[in-house]
């Protein structure tokens, strides 16, 4: 039986898994990559986030991503680390996490006694969670934490992230969503990535998702306006919960108290951030 109240681990990962992603949206990564020939921003991203896997293939790189267009993948990928070695790829997005958290936070908070109590709850955290079936948290419990606070706080925001994210992806299977199906019904939430985000960034083309849509409707995931219907509303929550039994155990080491002081000091950080512009204003929505 858990003894943390309800949603607490998800409440906490709401909190420090947008700072991790800041940097994936920061002029500073294209200007790290960019200095090492690496240009594309799609390229970009897959060097980035996938090089703790190693010289990884498009293969690979598709499985754990889950919700790219592998057709997208493979034009990247193995092909980038022809251009840097993944270990040059980690080091760009180090330097960029760096630049783009004392951009947005400033260097009172990266410096602060709160940083760095933030960044030692989340490495305890991140002491409970588990290898098996989790290759991108596996691949990234291998990396050696920076000695800098806010860098450590953002490589352990990155071990939680990709820990609940791989058990997430199980959830997703186990409910039989694709790929292009779980963002198209994570979007009609409401809390997902708005759709032009989506075909922007992850290779899909307007005639897959409508066919996603059509799928959904089918299965009466969807109603005839595309939003969730009853048993969509249920199924979305279903996958959140199913998540938060797989992810529980980071939160369950910590402790009910310093679960909320770490989501606490989570969302001061993403709401300095956030005000600071760390995000684009469109990024979440049906449209």
């Amino acid at each position: 039986m858990s003894t943390l109240p309800p949603r607490a681990g998800r409440r906490c990962h709401n909190a420090l898994n947008p700072l991790h992603s800041c940097v994936y949206f920061s002029p500073d990564l294209g200007k790290e990559f960019g200095l090492l020939g690496v240009t594309d921003e799609s390229r970009v991203y897959f060097a980035a986030r996938g090089a703790a896997l190693g010289a990884a293939g498009a293969g690979t790189v598709t499985a754990t991503f889950y919700n790219f267009n592998h057709e997208l993948v493979a034009r990247h990928l193995p092909s980038v680390w022809s251009e840097l070695s993944p270990q040059a790829a980690l080091d760009a997005r180090l330097r960029a996490a760096d630049s783009t958290l004392r951009r947005v936070l400033g260097e009172e908070t990266i410096g602060s006694p709160e940083m760095a109590e933030a960044a030692a709850l989340a490495l305890r955290a991140a002491e409970a969670c588990t290898r098996h079936a989790r290759p991108l948290y596996a691949a990234h419990a291998d990396l050696e934490v920076p000695d800098e606070p806010h860098l450590a706080y953002w490589h352990a925001a990155t071990l939680l992230r990709e820990h609940r994210g791989d058990g997430h992806l199980a959830a997703l299977l186990a409910a039989g969503l694709d790929p292009l199906e779980a963002l198209v019904s994570h979007t009609a939430t409401g809390k997902g990535m708005a759709p032009r985000w989506i075909l922007a960034t992850r290779g899909w083309r307007r005639t897959d998702w409508d066919a996603a849509v059509a799928r959904l409707r089918d299965r009466g995931v969807l109603d005839a306006e595309g939003e969730l219907t009853e048993a969509g509303t249920a199924l979305r929550a279903g996958l959140e919960e199913a998540t938060d039994r797989m992810d529980a155990a980071p939160y369950e080491h910590l402790g009910a108290d310093d679960v909320a002081r770490l989501t606490e000091l989570g969302r001061g950080f993403l709401f300095a951030a956030a005000s600071a512009g760390a995000f684009p204003a469109d990024l979440v929505g049906k449209g």
